[in-house]
């Protein structure tokens, strides 16, 4: 929001007769642990009265609402050595995407501004303790049994049918939105009239109409021409950055999208694979002028990232690019184990998974990792790894490295992961098929029984056949099959 916003934004809220369960007036600061309260309090409040978001504001007398300023910078301001910004949603669950505003009422008025969204099916805590307004007081959630269920019952609008820009004319469908990468994605022919293109986007559930037309927040992140015009989806923006070495100390280069998804996928593609090593020997099945990584395998892992993120948290994809792996994130849990990406699907976005299918980006329901799988054994590279932290999932891909510098657990994960490739293409994993994978000498053959030995001994892969006391002929299934 740009400054006039904010003031409009103030200068409607000061107009509301008293603090509610989804606005609260304060001077000054008092900690940090008093803003968490309330940001849990402000979200589960407005989700209980249909409130889009609730307001927290520095800078207002809570009984009289004049406004008279602030000392508190909030977007600088710390708690310990951590922006209080980072602190905050640290301790927030789930991690709903607050923004912090900073301005001046006046010359000698500032203003600081949390705006809040509505949780969404369940309370958000601060530090394990869910909070709620009566009134102008802040209380714990859980002393108001009748609101908490009224939290998890609400029903609400899925993020991508929410608007992300109102008022808007026929006209402005076409400024904001790059209409002609639609048709061309579909491989539709461009309808001859304005009307034509819009009543298409109508039915595609990217734009809306009532009074007006409206843009849906699924519109604006998949062909927005400029992100920045979309304050809903701007901070779901995808994020590349190449370090120097394998830490995090220094950044070589970072690139920010500031298109759609749709338009840019093809560009954020092709500026990965840039910055990756080429010209490396990769084992013995490929020629040495191939790339470190496989294309498919980078392409699939990206489009999972922002098909699967949580839009309505905090955070956004992040491809991290480091020498010798590369780490593909985004926000939210997923919805199935890490342990059965390749043969269970389940989408919390499904307009956005489904339009990006029908438009090439990534592959049909549950085919998308058996590929990265696929390829990665192709290339011999050393298995995936998924793991699930602080309400980010992460997914990590790997340069060559030799059988002999893989740890055990690397082994025993390949070993999985080849068994789950085996079993969903209609075969069943060997001592041979794992050979095979690690390209083992068959005279080495004791070296893909160990491997299987623990990998049966770790519970991830089990016997085809238990009665069978031929090792030799012996085939094997993932543990789930």
């Amino acid at each position: 929001m740009n400054k006039i916003q904010l003031k409009e934004l103030l200068a409607e809220l000061v107009k509301q007769p008293h603090e509610s369960e989804w606005v609260e007036f304060k001077l000054n600061y008092h900690s940090a642990e008093e803003i968490g309260e309330r940001i849990s309090a402000l979200s589960n409040g407005a989700c209980i009265q249909g409130q889009p978001l609730g307001y927290l504001i520095f800078g207002v007398e809570d009984k009289t609402h004049i406004i008279k300023g602030t000392s508190f910078k909030a977007k600088s301001h710390k708690k310990g050595n951590e922006n209080i910004e980072h602190w905050l949603a640290q301790r927030l669950n789930p991690r709903i995407d607050f923004s912090i505003y900073e301005f001046d009422y006046e010359p000698d008025k500032h203003i600081s501004v949390f705006i809040i969204p509505a949780t969404k099916n369940r309370p958000v805590e601060f530090i394990h303790q869910a909070y709620i307004r009566i009134g102008s007081i802040t209380r714990k959630l859980n002393d108001f049994p009748e609101k908490q269920v009224k939290i998890w019952k609400k029903d609400t609008l899925p993020f991508e049918k929410e608007i992300a820009k109102d008022n808007l004319v026929a006209s402005d469908i076409t400024k904001y939105l790059s209409t002609e990468t639609y048709f061309d994605l579909m491989k539709l022919p461009f309808p001859s009239t304005q009307q034509g293109v819009i009543n298409k986007l109508l039915e595609e559930g990217l734009v809306t109409k009532s009074k007006g037309y409206a843009i849906t927040n699924l519109g604006a992140l998949l062909f927005a021409k400029n992100l920045k015009d979309f304050e809903n989806v701007e901070r779901k923006s995808v994020r590349v950055i190449v370090y120097k070495g394998n830490n995090k100390v220094e950044t070589e280069r970072e690139q920010i999208g500031a298109k759609g998804y749709a338009i840019g996928f093809v560009g954020l593609i092709d500026w990965i694979n840039s910055q990756l090593p080429a010209n490396e020997e990769i084992g013995k099945a490929l020629r040495n002028d191939a790339r470190m990584y496989p294309e498919i395998a980078i392409r699939e892992l990206v489009a999972n990232a922002l098909i699967h993120q949580d839009l309505t948290v905090k955070g956004f994809p992040m491809i991290e690019i480091f020498s010798d792996r590369i780490e593909i994130s985004n926000s939210g849990t997923p919805l199935v184990a890490p342990d059965r990406f390749i043969d269970a699907y389940i989408s919390r976005n499904d307009k956005l998974a489904d339009i990006m299918r029908r438009m090439g980006f990534c592959e049909e329901k549950g085919s998308g990792m058996d590929k990265v799988i696929y390829y990665n054994e192709l290339y011999q590279l050393p298995p995936i790894n998924v793991i699930v932290a602080e309400n980010r999932t992460r997914v990590t891909i790997y340069s060559y490295k030799t059988l002999n510098k893989l740890d055990k657990n690397e082994k025993i994960r390949a070993c999985y992961q080849h068994a789950c490739l085996k079993y969903v293409s209609n075969e069943k994993m060997t001592n041979q098929s794992l050979r095979d994978r690690f390209k083992i000498e068959d005279r080495n053959y004791s070296i893909a029984s160990r491997i299987i030995r623990d990998a049966l001994r770790d519970g991830m892969i089990k016997e085809d056949n238990p009665e069978n006391k031929s090792r030799k002929y012996a085939s094997y299934l993932p543990f789930w099959a």
